[in-house]
């Protein structure tokens, strides 16, 4: 049996891996992917603490699951956003990574 704290390892290790491709990569699309893995961490989370609600609390048995869905919404919203900036960006700059594009041109 896969405890609680296997699955909040497995979500820090994501969070963690997300936070280090922003931080580390250059380039737009890989910082976006590292938001996305920070968003799949949370939702990881939400659901393994929904999943591992006592019984004594019907009403919070699926609200972890709820939430995720609310998370993998917002993920795909947001990557179809980003994905539009960063392809209008590329059109003025004629790069996506964030050194080159440094100033805005008018």
């Amino acid at each position: 049996m896969v405890s609680l704290s296997s699955y909040l390892l497995l979500g820090a290790f994501l969070f963690a891996a997300g936070l280090a491709c922003i931080l580390i990569r250059r380039n737009m699309i890989q910082v976006l992917m590292g938001v996305e893995l920070i968003f799949n961490a949370a939702a990881l989370n939400f659901v393994a603490f929904s999943h591992f609600t006592p019984s004594s609390l019907p009403q919070l048995a699926l609200s972890g699951q709820v939430v995720a869905l609310f998370i993998i919404v917002l993920a795909a919203s947001e990557a179809c956003v980003a994905l539009a900036l960063v392809l209008s960006v590329f059109r003025v700059f004629g790069t996506v990574h964030i050194d080159q594009v440094g100033e805005l041109r008018g």
